[in-house]
C-alpha cells in the first residue's frame, strides 16, 4: 500500500516557500522589490501550492476507494463463507485474519484522504490571504483605498456524513467482539449467528461510506440506488405480509423499516441488527409461510399443475418443481397458440376452455357408422 505521507505534505510546502523565496531574490538582482513584486510572487507560490494539494487530494481519495472496494469484497467473501454448509470454526478463523490487512488499508487511505483534503484547504486559505495581500500592496502603491479584508473562509463539511463515520466505528467494533468471541471450543452453530450479523453490518456501514465519499460514477450511483430501492420494497413487502412493518412500501431503508427488522430479529431471537443476513432472512422466510403458508403452497401446487398439463401435451420438458419461470410463460404462449387462443402467457379462463374442448374433442368416443339401408325386393 502506498499513501501519500505527511512528511511529504511539509517538504512541499517548504518546496514551495523556498521558491517564493527565490522568486524574490531573483527580483533583487535586477533591481528594487517592491511590496508588490513579493505580493506577486507569494501569491504565484501559493497558486502551485494549491494545484499540489489538489492533485495530492485526488490521488489520496482514488486511493481510498479502491481500497475501500477490496475490503468490502473481501467482507462479502467472508459472507459467503458463513452461508456455506459445511463451515468449521477454521474457516471462520482463517478468513477473519484474512480480513486484517484490507481493513488495515481501508482505514489507513481513509486517515491519508482526510489528511490530504485538510492541506487543500489550509492551501486555499493560504492563497486567498496572499491575494488579499497582493490588493492591498497594490492599493497602497497606487495610493488607493485598501480593500475590505474578506470574511474568513467558512469550515468546510467533512467528505462524508459523521454518521457514516460513526456507524463504521461502531459496526467494526462489533465485528471485532464477535470474532474474538470464537474460540476453537466454540459451537460454530452457537457463534454464526451473531458473527454473519457482524459481518453483514459491518458490510453495509462500509458500502454507505463507499458510496457517499464519492466513490461510485453518477451511473454507478444511480444502478446502485435501483437496486437498493427494489430490494428494499420487496423486503417491506415481506415484512408487511409477515405482519412486522405497517409503514408504505416505497423502498427508502429507514427507521420504520429497520424497526420492523428489529421487531422480526427480536421475534425470532436473533442478534438485532436492523440488517437481514441470512439467519434473518430465513427467519422472515419462516414467518411467511406461516402466516401465508397455505395461498404459497395453493400457487406452488397449481404451478406444477401448469406444468404436468404442459408436460403431458408436449409443451413442457422443463422440471415440475411449482416454480414460475420465464420458460414455463413461453410454453404456456405457445400451447395458447395452438389451442386458437389470445397468447398471453397467463393460464386464464379461455385457455381453461380451449383446453377443455380440445381434450374433450380427443377423448370422445367415435361415432358407430350408420347402416346403409339395404335393397329389398319388390314384392
Amino acid at each position: 500500500m502506498t499513501t501519500t505521507p505527511r512528511i511529504t505534505l511539509r517538504l512541499r510546502a517548504a518546496t514551495v516557500a523556498l521558491i517564493a523565496l527565490g522568486a524574490f531574490g531573483l527580483t533583487g538582482c535586477s533591481g528594487e522589490v517592491t511590496p508588490v513584486d513579493k505580493a506577486e510572487a507569494l501569491v504565484e507560490s501559493k497558486e502551485k501550492a494549491v494545484a499540489e494539494a489538489q492533485s495530492d487530494f485526488v490521488a489520496a481519495s482514488a486511493q481510498f476507494c479502491d481500497a475501500s472496494k477490496t475490503y468490502i469484497e473481501a467482507l462479502d467473501r467472508y459472507g459467503d463463507i458463513l452461508n456455506s454448509t459445511a463451515v468449521t470454526v477454521s474457516d471462520v478463523t482463517t478468513a477473519g485474519a484474512d480480513l486484517a490487512k484490507p481493513s488495515d488499508n481501508a482505514f489507513d487511505d481513509a486517515e491519508a484522504a482526510v489528511e490530504a483534503n485538510e492541506a487543500l484547504l489550509v492551501a486555499q486559505q493560504e492563497l486567498a490571504d496572499a491575494q488579499f495581500a497582493l490588493a492591498e500592496a497594490q492599493a497602497i502603491a497606487a495610493s488607493t483605498a485598501p480593500p475590505v479584508e474578506p470574511a474568513p473562509a467558512p469550515e468546510a463539511p467533512p467528505l462524508v456524513p459523521a454518521a457514516d463515520v460513526e456507524r463504521v466505528k461502531q459496526a467494526t467494533t462489533e465485528f471485532d467482539t464477535a470474532q474474538s468471541a470464537i474460540t476453537p471450543d466454540t459451537p460454530l452453530t452457537t457463534a454464526s449467528e451473531q458473527f454473519n450479523a457482524a459481518v453483514v453490518a459491518l458490510e453495509f456501514s462500509w458500502l454507505r461510506l463507499f458510496a457517499d465519499a464519492g466513490c461510485l460514477t453518477d451511473e454507478q450511483q444511480v444502478a446502485a440506488a435501483a437496486t437498493v430501492s427494489a430490494y428494499t420494497a420487496a423486503l417491506q413487502t415481506d415484512l408487511t405480509e409477515a405482519g412486522f412493518y405497517t409503514g408504505a412500501v416505497d423502498g427508502v431503508y429507514g427507521p420504520a423499516t429497520v424497526a420492523a427488522v428489529e421487531a422480526l430479529q427480536t421475534a425470532s431471537g436473533l442478534p438485532v441488527t436492523g440488517t437481514v443476513d441470512k439467519a434473518t432472512a430465513d427467519a422472515l422466510q419462516a414467518a411467511l409461510f406461516g402466516t401465508a403458508g397455505a395461498a404459497a403452497q395453493e400457487s406452488v401446487a397449481s404451478t406444477a399443475a401448469v406444468q404436468q398439463t404442459l408436460k403431458l401435451v408436449g409443451f413442457w420438458d422443463g422440471p415440475v418443481d411449482g416454480v414460475w419461470s420465464p420458460e414455463l410463460t413461453d410454453a404456456v404462449k405457445a400451447f395458447q397458440t395452438e389451442l386458437g387462443v389470445e397468447p398471453t402467457g397467463v393460464v386464464d379462463a379461455a385457455t381453461v376452455s380451449a383446453f377443455q374442448q380440445a381434450l374433450a374433442a380427443l377423448t370422445a368416443p367415435d361415432p358407430e357408422p350408420s347402416e346403409e339401408p339395404s335393397e329389398t325386393e319388390a314384392p
